[in-house]
């Protein structure tokens, strides 16, 4: 495929993303939308509603520590763009704990007139006395990194700073760091991410720092990071060939190691532990490990070339890993049993790896490890909430009862409602299973929603949005957990890759029949939503399935599978959907790219889109040519793109409870018709 192939799209004027005729296009849309939607007394009843949610005091402050001390950033009505802040263990406790301002966002973006949204903080280990902060512009991946003093409080003068782009850094000491930055040309892969790593030391221009590792322009991105755990300080690079394949290697004096597993597995190293996270089948010798299992071994053994390893985990069919983390002594495993949390505390000793539950974990619909202290101490920080149940946050230590130290409010009353699971068949056997929350015996609006990508896992949990703006007012939210996702393991989400997609899209339908044939709604009274990869999931549901639906919200979407690989980070995503530029790859991606196959003669319900002008993911081209198609053919669609917000669609409480009203109100009053 050439590019002059691409040249029968009459909307690619709409992938210009700041141009004049484009943004006169969204504005006229906006306008469109927010006419239509926010005229009546519930659309302000909603904003206000989510905006107490987002804004309230009472709120969980979500600690991670660093050091003495628990940093914590708190956006709320007075602080917009929000505050980086800290205290003690001890002033925690207390009800209300004693907060000291690290950097308050709102008084730098006014300070220097700039739009900017928290980004996050690499913190350096041990000692924890310096930051680089990123900050972004409107809620975008790409981001400015600047040098902060955790002892004066302050921006460092001449200290390491970056600009705007989509950088990675890491320290290795206080003078020196990891860079993986926008360079100019040849710096960056097809994907737009780093390809380059260098060493860069304090006072010297960031042109003379070292090169310590390069990787492939058709890499996903490339990098190096270092380990500055005490005795055991090791520095690493990698190259990501694609999303799912990484090749590490350990950087020593004579050159690099590579760690020689298979490129599909996931490797860290803690202390003396190398452990392997398997995403297919590995055969060492005699002994053949499952997709899905932990392995352990000594990193100097297997380095010597040994090959013994520990099973830590081996998935069945209906437990899957999702993820491990380490304390000072111990590596706590947490698991999924059909979509519900489970924990489990290993201790490695003489005789081999000791296995015990975690203490005190409630049972509730889903928990998961905030924070640990792998350098210090065997702290842990647990976060437990359901459909219907607050979040409570717990401190434990490995072997005692963990406290409880924070309760969230109820936004909404739940008493009336209840939580259940089922299962449907898809097309092809496959069990699905899926969340249904809503009053017993209710049989009206119902809301379903679906992601299935990227391995990543749909678990039980609390939202106060939700709450308000569906559960509360009579609806009924159903969660499905559909092949693509992590809930079991790499094999769910393997099953569906490339040429196999459309099984995600049967699973979803399947549900969305499910949910009829048990009489809990009907189609006309069913919505869905998703976002992301789940906005070409809501993409296929319209052109696809559009009967089993009385209308779509389909949030930062990605729509025209045709482009997609040459929009933004697109290309990153070829090992998950396929390449449009490979002829037998696009013959599976044209049967479902929600783009090319609108129809002009078929019914498709009220549908909603929603992008955000700062998303630099994925092209809010995506929504926008989507949105000019349907309106060509006279379907009956509505548009709003903020301005800022980034992927996640707002860059403050404010901008979140606008667009979240507006969905609400679409979904109400579509479906009371």
């Amino acid at each position: 495929m050439t590019d002059d192939d691409h040249d029968d799209d009459p909307y690619l004027w709409l992938e210009e993303v700041t141009g004049d005729t484009a943004l006169e296009w969204v504005r006229a849309r906006n306008a469109e939308a927010v006419d239509e939607l926010t005229g009546a007394p519930r659309f302000a009843a909603l904003r206000d509603e989510v905006r107490e949610v987002l804004d309230a005091d009472d709120r969980i402050p979500y600690p991670r520590r660093r050091g003495e001390y628990l940093y914590n950033f708190w956006q709320d009505a007075a602080h917009p763009r929000g505050l980086w802040r800290r205290t003690t263990l001890e002033s925690y406790r207390e009800p209300e704990p004693v907060w000291e301002i690290v950097l308050d966002v709102d008084a730098l973006a006014e300070a220097e007139g700039e739009s900017w949204v928290w980004q996050g903080a690499a913190v350096l280990r041990p000692g924890y006395r310096r930051a680089l902060v990123e900050l972004s512009r409107g809620g975008a991946d790409a981001a400015v990194v600047r040098e902060f003093d955790l002892v004066s409080l302050s921006f460092v003068e001449d200290g390491f700073s970056l600009p705007e782009a989509k950088s990675r850094v890491g320290w290795i000491d206080e003078d020196t760091i990891y860079v993986g930055t926008d360079l100019g040309e040849g710096s960056l892969t097809a994907s737009g991410y780093p390809r380059i790593a260098k060493q860069w030391r304090r006072g010297t221009p960031l042109a003379d720092a070292t090169t310590v590792f390069e990787g492939k322009p058709d890499d996903v991105s490339a990098g190096a990071y270092h380990d500055p755990t005490e005795g055991y300080e090791r520095d690493f690079v990698y190259r990501n060939p694609d999303f799912y394949r990484t090749e590490k290697f350990l950087r020593t004096p004579s050159g690099l190691v590579r760690i020689e597993v298979p490129e599909d597995a996931e490797t860290s190293v803690h202390r003396e532990w190398l452990l392997v996270s398997t995403r297919s089948e590995w055969t060492v010798g005699d002994l053949t490990y499952p997709s899905g299992a932990l392995l352990a071994t000594r990193f100097d053994d297997f380095l010597a070339g040994g090959r013994s390893f520990d099973v830590l985990f081996a998935p069945d069919e209906h437990t899957s890993l999702s993820y491990h983390a380490w304390t000072r002594h111990h590596l706590i495993l947490a698991m999924l049993h059909d979509v519900k949390s489970r924990f489990e505390v290993l201790t490695p000793g003489p005789d081999g790896w000791a296995r015990a539950p975690l203490a005190g974990v409630p049972e509730v619909g889903s928990a998961d490890i905030l924070d640990t202290s792998p350098d210090e101490s065997d702290e842990y920080w647990l976060n437990a909430s359901g459909y219907t149940q607050p979040a409570t946050l717990y401190r434990g230590e490995i072997g005692a009862q963990p406290q409880v130290l924070r309760r969230a409010p109820a936004f909404f009353p739940a008493q009336d409602l209840e939580a259940h699971q089922h299962f449907a068949t898809s097309d092809d056997g496959t069990r699905i299973p899926y969340f249904v929350v809503g009053r017993p015996g209710a049989t009206g609006p119902t809301l379903l929603y679906g992601y299935g990508g990227f391995e990543v896992s749909l678990t039980p949990g609390y939202s106060g949005i939700i709450g308000r703006g569906w559960l509360a007012r009579g609806g009924t939210y159903v969660v499905a957990n559909i092949r693509g996702g992590g809930e079991y393991g790499p094999t769910w989400h393997q099953s569906v890759l490339r040429a196999e997609r459309p099984r995600v899209y049967e699973d979803f339908a399947a549900v969305a029949r499910d949910l009829v044939d048990r009489g809990l709604t009907s189609p006309e009274r069913l919505a869905t939503m998703g976002g992301s990869n789940g906005g070409l999931l809501m993409g296929v549901m319209l052109t696809r399935y559009p009967e089993l639906f009385g209308a779509i919200v389909c949030q930062v979407p990605l729509l025209d599978m045709r482009r997609y690989h040459r929009l933004l980070a697109g290309a990153s995503w070829m090992a998950e959907y396929g390449d449009p530029d490979e002829p037998a790859d696009w013959a599976f991606l044209r049967e479902y790219s929600p783009y090319q196959n609108v129809d002009a003669d078929r019914p498709y319900p009220p549908t909603f889109v929603l992008t955000s002008t700062r998303d630099d993911r994925v092209h809010p081209g995506h929504a926008r040519k989507m949105v000019a198609r349907l309106r060509e053919l006279d379907h009956d669609v509505r548009y709003y793109e903020n301005i800022e917000g980034g992927h996640g669609g707002a860059a403050d409480n404010a901008q979140a409870a606008f667009k979240w009203a507006l969905v609400y109100e679409f979904l109400w009053r579509t479906l009371s018709r």
